[in-house]
């Protein structure tokens, strides 16, 4: 079904998306979040302190990355510009499946590059999902049917006015992940979670012939520099519980990883021939300290 006007609607979306370099191999994409200078984009894409931002007209300017939330995929920089396009940011609650859903980035190198689709849901995944990041949790996401390719992370999900309803961030099946717009509000808001750990995980059985755990979450990955890595945390540990509580499922340990400034958690895990449990604490929300923890 064709759309009244949807070329007029496509450009200016695409003046408000622009192209992010971070300074290493790869590009990606950002939303103009307003019109003095606030970029969006995806953590995974602004892993340093700057990056460089090409707008659609071609203007390039040297970004700062003045905030980031590794756990939520989101990076906030600040570019010395005024007056523009900035993109129009659409309640993401009020999504509903069927709705025609528009893709904007710069995949492979095509600059400006449209992909359509519809929703098919606003919705945490089912079953464990393991992000750029290591992101764990029950998170919600704007589920797509849109194609998406390296160069798309950090661009902008929008509806069929034009509207952001998502931050387009990776691809799980044949469907396309985008950050709602009201979490990226939030986050812009200052109301975000930073109880960021580094760690990909997967649910596991515990055999209870070798303790009294039958639940646990092995680590796949443990990303270097994170707070997991500081504290000694390595691939094929397996996570028991955290503050004496044990863990029965992914969301229990997204639960604890909630909240904002520095906390301290500490974790129970098996490692080796899981003879015994360890504890080791975990400093979130804070600067890491310089010396490494050993695990207990």
């Amino acid at each position: 079904m064709a759309i009244s006007g949807f070329g007029e609607i496509a450009e200016q979306l695409r003046r408000s998306t622009v192209l992010v370099r971070p300074g290493r191999q790869g590009n990606g994409s950002g939303v103009i979040w307003s019109e003095d200078g606030i970029i969006i984009t995806n953590a995974h894409v602004a892993r340093g302190p700057s990056a460089s931002v090409e707008l659609w007209d071609g203007r390039e300017f040297q970004a700062k990355v003045a905030m980031r939330d590794p756990r939520r995929d989101l990076a906030l920089l600040c570019i010395n510009a005024s007056a523009l396009p900035a993109a129009q940011i659409a309640d993401s609650s009020r999504l509903r499946p069927g709705e025609l859903a528009v893709a904007i980035g710069n995949p492979m190198g095509f600059v400006g590059a449209l992909t359509t689709g519809v929703i098919h849901a606003v919705a945490p995944l089912q079953g464990p999902l393991q992000t750029p990041l290591g992101g764990i949790g029950s998170q919600t996401w704007v589920q797509a049917n849109v194609r998406l390719a390296p160069g798309n992370s950090g661009g902008p999900l929008a509806d069929a006015r034009g509207h952001v309803i998502g931050i387009n961030t990776m691809l799980a099946g044949r469907l396309a992940l985008a950050i709602p717009s009201n979490a990226v509000s939030k986050f812009v808001a200052g109301q975000s979670s930073d109880g960021w750990l580094g760690i990909t995980v997967h649910p596991v059985r515990v055999p209870r012939s070798r303790n009294s755990h039958d639940f646990g979450l092995v680590l796949l990955e443990v990303e270097p520099g994170s707070p997991a890595a500081q504290v000694s945390l390595l691939a094929g540990d397996i996570l028991l519980g955290a503050n004496e509580k044990r863990f029965a499922s992914l969301e229990d340990l997204a639960r604890v990883l909630e909240g904002s400034g520095p906390r301290l958690l500490r974790l129970e895990f098996l490692r080796g021939d899981y003879a015994r449990v360890r504890q080791v604490t975990v400093q979130l929300g804070g600067t890491a300290p310089e010396r490494n923890a050993a695990a207990a």
